[in-house]
Order: C-alpha cells, then sequence, then structure tokens
C-alpha cells in the first residue's frame, strides 16, 4: 500500500485530494492547522499542526516504520482577492515560512517525490484575448500581488532541492478552483463562492453587489477537475511548473449570470469598489494535457453541483440564526 502526506488537508482542494487518494488504495496522513470547516476528514489519521514550526514539519513527514511514498504541499496562508490585498504580511510571512521547512525537511528524511501547489497569479496582469501564456514566460517575473510572488519564490525553493538534494518534485499552477466543502463566507473566500452565497441570500429580482465593473475576466476549475490533475502530475514525468486550469474564459458578470440561471433567479448587480485584481490571465495547459487531462465541467456543470450545497448552508446558517 502505498503512503501519501497531504498537508493543508483541513482545507478545500487537500479535503478533496485525501479522498482522491483514498480511492486510489493509499495509507494518508493529513496536516493542518486546523480541521476541516465542512466534512470529516476520509486521511486514515490526521494531525492538527503548524507547519510554520520546523519540528512540526519533522513530525508530519516522519512514519514509524519508513518514509512517505508521496508528499503533496498545498498548505498556505490565503483566500481570495479581498484577502490576498488586505493580508500581504501574513502570505508572504506564513507561506514562506511553511515551503521553507517542509521542503527542507522533506528532502532530509529522504522524501522521494513532493507535490508544491502553487498558482496563475504568479502570471503578470494580461488584457483579454492575449496570446496565451506558456509556463516559462512567468519569468521575468510581473505578479500584480504578494501571493503570487511567494509562489514564485516557493516554487524556486522546490526546484533548487530537486536539482541539487535529489528528490523528485512536480509543481502544478492552480486556476481558480471551486465546487463543495470549500470557504464560502467570512472574506477568504474565492469569487464563484461569494457569488453563489449572495445570489442564495436574496430573493428573486434582488440586487448583489460586485467589486469592480464586472468585466475582469477569470476561468474556474471545478475541484474534481482540479484533484485530477494533481494526482496525473504527480505521476507524470513533467518537470517544472504545469498550469491546470479549464480553458473556458468568462466575465465576472458573466459568472453572476451563470449563477442566477442556476438558482432560477433573476439577479440585478450593483457594480462598488474594491480590489479586482488583474484583468485577465490567459494561459496554456499544453503541459498538462500530455498527461492526458483535460477539464470536464464547463462552467455550468461545475455551478449545478456548487450552487445547492452553498444554498444549504445558506439556509442552515439562517436557521440557526433565528
Amino acid at each position: 500500500m502505498k503512503t501519501a502526506l497531504v498537508c493543508g488537508a483541513g482545507g478545500f482542494i487537500s479535503g478533496h485530494l485525501v479522498k482522491r487518494l483514498k480511492k486510489e488504495g493509499y495509507w494518508v496522513r493529513g496536516v493542518d492547522i486546523k480541521k476541516h470547516e465542512f466534512a470529516p476528514s476520509a486521511a486514515d489519521e490526521f494531525r492538527q499542526l503548524d507547519l510554520r514550526e520546523p519540528e512540526n514539519c519533522v513530525q508530519a513527514l516522519t512514519l514509524p516504520d519508513g518514509k512517505f511514498d508521496e508528499v503533496y504541499q498545498l498548505a498556505a496562508d490565503m483566500g481570495g482577492m479581498g484577502f490576498i490585498h488586505s493580508a500581504e504580511c501574513d502570505i508572504m510571512h506564513n507561506s514562506a515560512l511553511i515551503n521553507i521547512h517542509l521542503t527542507h525537511n522533506a528532502s532530509r528524511l529522504g522524501i522521494p517525490r513532493y507535490f508544491f501547489s502553487s498558482s496563475v497569479c504568479v502570471y503578470r496582469d494580461m488584457q483579454p484575448g492575449e496570446p496565451e501564456m506558456t509556463e516559462a514566460q512567468a519569468i521575468p517575473a510581473n505578479p500584480d500581488n504578494e501571493y503570487g510572488w511567494e509562489k514564485l519564490y516557493s516554487e524556486r525553493i522546490a526546484m533548487a532541492y530537486a536539482r541539487n538534494q535529489g528528490m523528485t518534485v512536480r509543481i502544478a499552477r492552480f486556476q481558480n478552483c471551486y465546487g463543495p466543502e470549500g470557504t464560502w463566507r467570512g472574506g477568504r473566500e474565492k469569487a464563484p463562492a461569494a457569488i453563489c452565497r449572495k445570489v442564495a441570500e436574496v430573493e428573486d429580482g434582488g440586487t448583489i453587489e460586485v467589486w469592480g465593473d464586472g468585466t475582469a475576466i477569470r476561468s474556474y476549475t471545478y475541484v474534481d477537475d482540479m484533484v485530477d490533475g494533481i494526482y496525473r502530475l504527480m505521476h507524470s514525468d513533467l518537470e517544472g511548473a504545469v498550469n491546470i486550469g479549464n480553458p473556458e474564459y468568462v466575465s465576472v458578470n458573466e459568472l453572476v449570470s451563470a449563477v442566477a440561471e442556476i438558482a432560477h433567479k433573476r439577479i440585478d448587480i450593483r457594480h462598488i469598489k474594491g480590489p479586482v485584481g488583474v484583468q485577465s490571465r490567459n494561459f496554456s495547459n499544453e503541459r498538462i494535457y500530455t498527461t492526458g487531462w483535460k477539464a470536464t465541467f464547463p462552467l455550468m456543470a461545475g455551478i449545478e453541483k456548487t450552487y445547492p450545497w452553498i444554498e444549504a448552508q445558506v439556509k442552515a446558517m439562517k436557521v440557526a440564526s433565528n
């Protein structure tokens, strides 16, 4: 039986990844600073550890007999655009410490295969319709936020250990990811979850607020597709960073329309000032396609699975508050 350590297992994508690894027959240890907010961990063992501390990284990485076959590093201090723009110091400090200590100790303990979750936030701001960027075109670097800069630095850490210490490293640059059992309120939620929540909270014909003018272009990857990409990449021979994303580009206003259609509601938008981020990011998925991976959930299909779950959370909160 293969063994895997999933770091950040109290989070959204990692929680789904643990379930996938269990289906593949792995023995899995999950580690996070917190337990999963919405679902019990599917891991065989869950340890609540602060991975900013090197001794906790050693504890997470150590098995009583032998060593992990694979380590998946998804632990990070992160959230949606509001959090990214308001918590720059926490993001840089906390995530860098996690990656410095975890990568170093994984190599020192002889972990043979190591996965690092990066982000398309490493890319510069782009205009809609610009030619897609390849992974190599992230350098010269010009991310528009500190989250992207930290991810680039941590990519370099992982690649340095791969070159010098013989550890096999796989790096994925995640696109915006959404789905059930993810953060949907509190300031750390991503755009699809935030829009689903806002639509669920208002009556038919109601109005929701959206930051900016709604023309910013994004693409969104459903969590099952993202987890499949992670698994395929980890077991591929692709070195260096690899984009994983759905090549369906939509504006924020179009995202609202998609959620409203699934909710069977007529929704008006009030555009307000707020952190929007880049106008667009267009990037190539050709490298991940070589593994046989392609996104299987178009936006409407993913929202069909996501909106009912968030709507249920909103209704449960209303009941609890009454």
